[in-house]
């Protein structure tokens, strides 16, 4: 059996309230090195470290690898956060409730913010990464994002894509946190 595990980046430094998907921001130097020593000695030998290319996930990866210096970083674009096009810098609370229903209206397949990226497109991203763990079986740690965490939770349940907002996994994915997944799934 495999293991994938999914690590959030720690806290950004930003204003609270701010969308930035695909915003390459800092994260918190002390809250990334408190989530590297609370993962580090939990990975089995060989696990494969991947990293979202964005800062706030390299340096998590970065630390980790301090750590466990036998486990090399890899970089991964596929690992990023949606782009919220237009969106992104803004406070969420600025953007008009006619855009977010019109998003979720069209979950599937409308560009958010104008030319961001559609959720059908996030997710056959974060799928191509998955299907490649699947063939692989080989333990592994993606250093990411919050929407890569839920878009995982959907391919766990074999779900490709969701066909409306309210089938977008919930619930909180605490900052430095992670969860993890065995393939073949338990029975």
């Amino acid at each position: 059996m495999s293991t994938l595990w999914l690590q959030r980046h720690a806290p950004v430094v930003a204003e609270p309230g701010l969308c930035y998907g695909a915003t390459d921001l800092e994260a918190d130097a002390g809250a990334t090195l408190d989530a590297a020593r609370r993962i580090a000695p939990l990975l089995p030998a060989g696990t494969l470290l991947c990293s979202s290319p964005l800062r706030r996930c390299v340096a998590l990866a970065d630390a980790i690898a301090a750590l466990r210096p036998e486990l090399p970083v890899r970089r991964d674009a596929r690992l990023a956060e949606m782009d919220f096009g237009a969106w992104e810098g803004r406070a969420w609370a600025s953007i008009p409730r006619e855009d977010f229903d019109a998003w979720t209206a069209d979950f599937a397949d409308l560009r958010v913010g104008t030319h961001g990226e559609s959720v059908r497109a996030f997710m056959a991203r974060i799928a191509a990464a998955h299907d490649e763990w699947l063939a692989q079986r080989r333990d592994t740690l993606w250093v990411t994002h919050s929407g890569v965490l839920r878009a995982v939770t959907l391919l766990q349940r074999g779900i490709r894509c969701p066909a409306a907002a309210g089938d977008w996994p919930g619930g909180e994915m605490p900052f430095g946190g992670w969860l993890t997944f065995g393939h073949p799934p338990a029975a």
